[in-house]
């Protein structure tokens, strides 16, 4: 079997649901481009800032995105690659693109609060906090995941690591010639594309070669300063530059898997339990990002609502940027599984990453571009994605810890020094640095599971608003209902084979916790609507 085949009609299926779901959704929940959006009624010039549309997308894209999309897909071809497609693209469809369209809905709605905000407003201050903590521990979690994540393909490409150190200096520049100098867009992307063709090249023939202790020291240096300024200067441009990193991967790999026509190899279906993970719900939690993440919820409220600048934006950016990853979580899956087994457990070695840019260059070389090159042109575009996720998290988290300091009512010094957005980012990044060093597979289990439960809250808390506000709330109760089953199952199971690993152990275990407790707020809330 082809698996452009599958490719195609993942492509197509998303299309519909972008004219047909999409259009109805925006259509029910009122969506109206002529309402003034907090980027203006709130600008401030650091987090409340107007963006234009293609970097608004290029931001939101790359900050959702990061490695997650294909970490996930690559390691749940275990229980084979048609269970990963069907969750991949129902998951986009009917659970996603419909949780990161109502979170950015929501925020706009409301003056462009965070979520945990909007909780306390409408379920209550109680909830509030409580979902405060929980999104904070999920952060804390992406951020170490991700800090792995970059550090070993920096190693294991040092290419990639000069390209990437030199691509955040153009990314500062043209942030200050289009915002600061109000050169055209147009005309600065070109001359800046120019200048990513040239670092590639210095990249490929300058590798720079570090071990994996001395990148992490690094990521958390550099995570600290760029979630402290403001988002003109690295945010969005390098976000919008981004952007076309991965089109261009993604565009490489469709032609790609066209011309080179690759059959599948591994098995459509392996097992129901795979030494000790069972597809319920394991596979639900692991795909996480290439199908629904709670962390989309997060940036979606918390940075994109901050700067977009018109309602009618809301479709595009929300759910078309789920169903973009939803397309480069299907070719994510065909890297792994046009492999023989041999093949594969091989490659994952190296981890997924690796897997994925080994994919990526030998259908890129159907094109005529060596597979070296386009090898170390995908390694440079997901990890560009992945620092993007990194600050963007550890900056969310920062938002988080002030809200949650600033609504304790003391005069107490120390508090006012730990609001402060420095010492609130340095906390953040101390705390996934020591988890960081744990290392990528001791995190991702927790990270997945939290991921999701946090998208079961965001899809709760729009369910509970849109039900105040009469309007439909069918299509996101019902995917909120079914993400609550599978997260708190799959937690239920990280307890019981964690009972030795405590720091695991009391994580999950908190998690599940806070999980109940705010369905019980929930339940209330509802009920006192008539």
């Amino acid at each position: 079997m082809y698996a452009k085949y599958f490719l195609f009609i993942g492509i197509f299926l998303f299309i519909l649901a972008y004219k047909v779901y999409a259009g109805y959704l925006a259509k029910s929940w009122g969506i109206d481009p002529k309402k003034k959006t907090p980027a203006y009624t709130q600008e401030d010039g650091i987090d409340y800032v107007p963006a234009k549309y293609p970097i608004l997308l290029g931001h939101h894209f790359s900050s959702i995105a990061g490695a997650g999309p294909i970490v996930g897909p690559i390691v749940a071809i275990m229980f084979g690659w048609l269970p990963a497609l069907l969750w991949i693209i129902i998951g986009c469809i009917f659970f996603g693109g419909v949780h990161d369209m109502g979170s950015i809905f929501l925020s706009i709605r409301n003056k462009g609060k965070s979520i945990g905000e909007v909780i306390g407003s409408k379920i209550g201050r109680k909830g509030k906090k409580l979902f405060q903590i929980f999104a904070y521990m999920t952060l804390i979690l992406v951020v170490a995941a991700f800090l792995n994540i970059v550090a070993d393909t920096f190693v294991s490409t040092p290419q990639t690591a000069t390209i990437s150190i030199i691509f955040m200096f153009l990314s500062v520049g043209f942030g200050y010639f289009v915002y600061k100098l109000k050169k055209d867009i147009v005309i600065c992307s070109i001359i800046w594309l120019i200048f990513i063709v040239i670092s590639i090249y210095i990249g490929n023939h300058y590798p720079f070669k570090l071990g994996k202790i001395y990148w992490l020291l690094f990521l958390n240096i550099y995570i600290f300063i760029a979630s402290v300024t403001p988002v003109w200067i690295l945010l969005q441009p390098r976000d919008y530059l981004n952007s076309f990193l991965l089109y261009g991967v993604m565009i490489g790999g469709f032609l790609g898997i066209f011309i080179s026509n690759p059959k599948l190899n591994m098995p459509a279906v392996t097992s129901f339990n795979i030494n000790g993970n069972y597809l319920f719900p394991m596979l639900f939690v692991t795909v996480a990002c290439g199908a629904i993440s709670g962390f989309h919820s997060l940036v979606a409220s918390g940075t994109t609502s901050k700067q977009l600048d018109n309602e009618k934006n809301i479709r595009v950016i929300g759910y078309g940027s789920m169903l973009i990853e939803g397309v480069l979580a299907i070719i994510a899956v065909i890297t792994a599984v046009y492999l023989t087994k041999d093949q594969y457990n091989k490659l994952i070695m190296g981890g997924p990453i690796n897997v994925f840019s080994n994919g990526l260059g030998e259908f890129m070389s159907a094109l005529g571009i060596p597979i070296e090159t386009g090898r170390n042109f995908t390694s440079l575009a997901i990890s560009a994605f992945a620092l993007t996720s990194l600050d963007t998290a550890t900056r969310l988290a920062r938002f988080i810890l002030q809200e949650f300091i600033n609504d304790i009512k003391s005069e107490k010094q120390i508090l006012n020094t730990i609001s402060s957005k420095y010492v609130s980012t340095l906390i953040t990044v101390a705390i996934a640095a020591i988890l960081g060093f744990k290392g990528y597979l001791y995190i991702w289990p927790i990270f997945a599971s939290a991921n999701q439960l946090l998208a079961a809250i965001a899809l709760l808390t729009l369910t509970v608003w849109l039900k105040q506000e009469k309007k439909s709330y069918i299509s996101t109760a019902i995917p909120m209902f079914c993400m609550f089953l599978i997260t708190l199952t799959a937690l239920s199971i990280l307890i019981i084979v964690n009972l030795k690993n405590y720091m695991l152990l009391s994580i999950a275990t908190l998690l599940f916790i806070l999980a109940f407790i705010l369905l019980f707020e929930a339940k209330k809330s509802l009920k006192s609507i008539e």
